[in-house]
């Protein structure tokens, strides 16, 4: 199911559902219907918010982690949005943590994915040729443990992408950032309840980040999910979302700790 993206200002987002708030970020090559799954399920119990994040809008100078976290602060911001369930995938989890750790006051808890912050494998030392649709369907396909899920819909958007060539730069741009932007010194001092989920066979952040993640963070739990890639919430959405539910109705108490 697709869902109407609304405009309030400059911010784009998908808003549904009532409850406290469960903001949802997407990744590097990510799309709000990375989400799907996921807004159908818990739109029930909560106000799903899913921005559209400016990944390729922003001038080269802020196309950073960093870049991305003032905006998702602004679009809090605006929104004035309280008690949020922040979750995010790949870069989106990293952007997270920044915002977490910047402003913490709104956020209730942290929902990690397949994040970065630690430790990831990109596209690789070097860019392919633009016009190398091969290795973009090879490197699309790396992100499941079901390369079938690499759909040729979805391998047309990231080859789309990495062809232009002002596109390429910024995502090589963000890239770059994720990896400088190591945050394992700061992490303890993340105090929100934080569930981390994590594919078995995430080859981009693979388990031994998952586990890196629970250490650091102090009140967080860890849950591995088999035959599964960098992204569990569009390959296993069921699990997922089981998972999910579980560590958010323990949340419902005002007093509750993981």
């Amino acid at each position: 199911m697709s869902y109407e993206v609304q405009q309030d200002g400059k911010f784009k987002f998908i808003e549904e559902g009532e409850g406290e708030p469960l903001m949802l970020l997407h990744g590097l090559f990510g799309a709000l219907s990375n989400f799907n799954a996921m807004i159908d399920h818990f739109k029930q119990t909560h106000k799903i918010v899913v921005p559209l994040l400016p990944l390729l809008d922003m001038d080269l100078l802020h196309t950073s982690v960093g870049g991305l976290e003032k905006f998702v602060h602004k679009f809090i911001e605006h929104r004035k949005y309280n008690n949020i369930h922040l979750m995010g995938n790949s870069l989106g989890g990293h952007v997270a943590l920044v915002h977490i750790l910047k402003h913490p006051q709104p956020i209730k808890s942290l929902i990690l994915t397949g994040s970065s912050g630690l430790f990831e494998n990109g596209m690789g030392d070097t860019y392919p040729k633009r016009g190398d649709r091969e290795y973009i369907k090879n490197k699309t396909a790396l992100t499941f443990y079901d390369p079938s899920l690499a759909t040729d819909e979805l391998v047309n958007e990231v080859f789309e992408i990495t062809n232009n060539r002002l596109k390429a730069i910024k995502i090589i741009a963000l890239a770059k950032s994720a990896i400088r932007n190591n945050l394992g010194e700061e992490l303890s001092q993340i105090k929100q309840p934080t569930c981390l989920v994590w594919g078995n066979n995430d080859t981009i952040t693979p388990p031994f980040v998952g586990k890196e993640f629970q250490r650091l963070i102090p009140n967080s739990e860890l849950h591995f999910i088999d035959k599964c890639g960098h992204a569990p919430m569009m390959e296993v959405p069921e699990e997922f979302n089981r998972i999910l539910d579980g560590f958010l109705s323990k949340l419902k108490s005002p007093a509750a700790t993981v």
